[in-house]
């Protein structure tokens, strides 16, 4: 087995930097057994791959995916691009028999999703979707907490995920706001994957869900004039788990003043505990168990003692940041290719994230309860 992993990464955007700073990180902060090699990177014209390349430190570049997919040297490969392009690269790496890492939403729709982990599991071939939020030490605490009973049966979530980043009605349209380029879910694809991934982490299935969602601004300025916005600003969900607890999630991108309004509130039959990604190293707990004169919520700061932090630094409430998330992902991901065993989230993991997507979508369309 070759001590090292060459990475091929399609996509040089907002995911892609986050990515190569993740792959160049990892070999030293957590030493994996095959260190990663930024080999290369491909965006969409040779160029601006060349450019790319030369500022972020990737050895060769390519202005066709392709090239990168089938090049001899790229032992895996790292998809950060729309979700648009997602099938079309997955189904090549499965054909190259190339491992896979692939940015969320994993599909189109939950068809096309289901018919991407079919293909890798097939192949019996090391796949990841990337909710990366989820990794923060503070929600893997939220999980032994929930798994060990110490909250006991979950009974109750409030969760949400809400941006402001379109906020601004002068900002233009873009890929986001047309189904063409972007998809039919637009905050409900974007943001609330992301919150719906924590709920099935954490509480468990769906069973059932009502969905409503609206579109604020129905217009905005495109390169030929205004356009309309064709798919969904902001949202709710109602849940119904298998397990009995009930919930609800809200989601948007129009919502002022928030920047990463990533939350979760958790109440089970022994207590309750309570997240906001705007304080990421911090975790609420409430012991329902203490005496009245000692109830309240607790607030538990991240340090060495918690999952994944003590790689990043020894201080405990020093507190690690969003780009560490990535680094966890590209640690399971090497992990996962050298043990041949794929690692949570899988792409069935994101094939069941898109399914609630979908029924959330048909809820809203037809204005009624759906079943999953």
């Amino acid at each position: 087995m070759k001590s090292e992993l060459h990475v091929g990464l399609i996509g040089a955007g907002y995911m892609g930097k986050a990515h190569t700073a993740a792959y160049q990180s990892v070999g030293a902060l957590f030493e994996p057994a095959r260190r990663p090699v930024c080999e290369m990177i491909a965006t969409s014209t040779d160029e601006g791959a060349a450019d790319v390349a030369k500022r972020w430190g990737w050895a060769r570049s390519t202005g066709d995916w392709r090239d990168l997919v089938d090049d001899p040297q790229v032992d895996i490969v790292v998809i950060a691009t729309p979700p648009r392009t997602h099938y079309p690269m997955v189904m090549a790496c499965v054909a190259a028999r190339k491992p896979v890492f692939c940015e969320k939403p994993l599909g189109m729709s939950a068809e096309e999703s289901l018919a991407m982990a079919e293909a890798v599991e097939r192949a019996r071939m090391p796949n990841m979707v990337g909710f990366n939020y989820i990794r923060t030490p503070a929600s893997q605490l939220a999980r032994q907490i929930i798994a060990s009973g110490e909250i006991g049966e979950v009974i109750q979530v409030t969760a949400e995920h809400v941006e402001d980043y379109l906020h601004d009605p002068a900002l233009p349209a873009s890929w986001r706001t047309r189904v063409a380029t972007g998809s039919e879910a637009g905050a409900l694809g974007d943001v609330a994957t992301h919150i719906v991934n924590a709920c099935l982490r954490l509480v468990g299935p769906i069973e059932s869900l009502v969905a409503d969602t609206a579109i604020v601004q129905p217009r905005r300025d495109g390169p030929h004039g205004s356009e309309a916005v064709e798919n969904d600003d902001q949202g709710q969900m109602l849940l119904r788990f298998a397990n009995g607890a009930t919930g609800s999630i809200s989601f948007s991108r129009v919502a002022a003043g928030r920047k990463m309004g990533y939350t979760y509130r958790i109440t089970g039959t022994r207590g309750a505990i309570a997240f906001d990604q705007e304080d990421q190293n911090a975790l609420w707990l409430y012991d329902a168990s203490r005496q009245p004169a000692r109830r309240g919520f607790q607030k538990l700061l991240m340090g060495p003692a918690h999952p994944d932090y003590l790689a990043f630094n020894q201080g405990v409430g020093h507190g690690t940041g969003y780009n560490e998330q990535i680094v966890i992902e590209a640690r399971d991901f090497l992990q996962a290719v050298t043990t041949g065993e794929s690692v949570w989230p899988t792409f069935r993991d994101g094939y069941e994230v898109d399914k609630v997507i979908a029924a959330a979508l048909v809820s809203n369309r037809e204005r009624r309860w759906v079943s999953l």
